[in-house]
């Protein structure tokens, strides 16, 4: 059994969205300092590194982060790639793959390759289109190496909401550098975060 984890560090070099919390690890306790433990506190923002989306993300009425069915989050996922870095992505950009080969898809580009402290400019994103086609091939995760389901500037969100109408399930930031294309065993749990509109996870391939 092979386990590739396809999870970003979480450092204070963590790029996080621009003006929103840095990861932050501070020591409370230590065995150095003469205490029977070493305890620490952590700061950060529910979308750092490698995380899910809950629907409350970008809707009132949406699920909170404790409410979702943990189901799209552990199962055989697809590992494909793109080459496009940013811009709306269509059915076309997936024509070279059988996406009914299993019901979770996972999206590599070059964004996996930048810097750990880089924050991208731009990313790729699934149009609405896309989100109907992935419905149609049955889909119920989408997961990617992007930080967001939309353009970064974008107040709308009509990728967010498009695949949120067919309960396709939201996992973005992945690292895949280096991981080959093919079929995997996905396990990505979220926090049991009451009230939380997204949680940071240990996201893990079993080949």
């Amino acid at each position: 059994m092979t386990l590739i984890d396809i999870s970003r560090p979480l450092t204070g070099e963590t790029a996080v969205w621009p003006q929103s919390q840095a990861f932050t690890h501070t020591t409370v306790l230590s065995l150095q300092n003469g205490n029977s433990v070493n305890f620490s506190n952590l700061l950060l923002n529910s979308h750092t590194g490698t995380h899910i989306d809950a629907p409350y993300h970008y809707t009132d009425t949406g699920q909170t982060i404790e409410q979702l069915d943990l189901r799209p989050f552990w199962g055989t996922a697809q590992l494909v790639t793109i080459h496009k870095t940013a811009g709306s992505l269509t059915p076309a950009d997936f024509a070279a793959y059988d996406l009914s080969l299993a019901p979770r898809l996972l999206v590599h580009s070059p964004l996996s390759n930048l810097p750990l402290n880089q924050f991208p400019s731009d990313c790729h994103y699934p149009s609405p289109e896309l989100a109907d086609f992935l419905a149609q091939h049955g889909i119920i995760l989408y997961g990617s190496d992007a930080p967001s389901m939309d353009a970064l500037d974008s107040k709308t969100l009509p990728g967010h909401h498009a695949l949120h109408r067919h309960h396709i399930a939201i996992l973005e930031g992945l690292a895949l550098a280096d991981v080959p294309d093919g079929l995997y065993e996905l396990s990505a749990l979220p926090l049991k975060i009451v009230g939380g509109d997204g949680s940071p996870v240990r996201a893990v391939l079993k080949k």
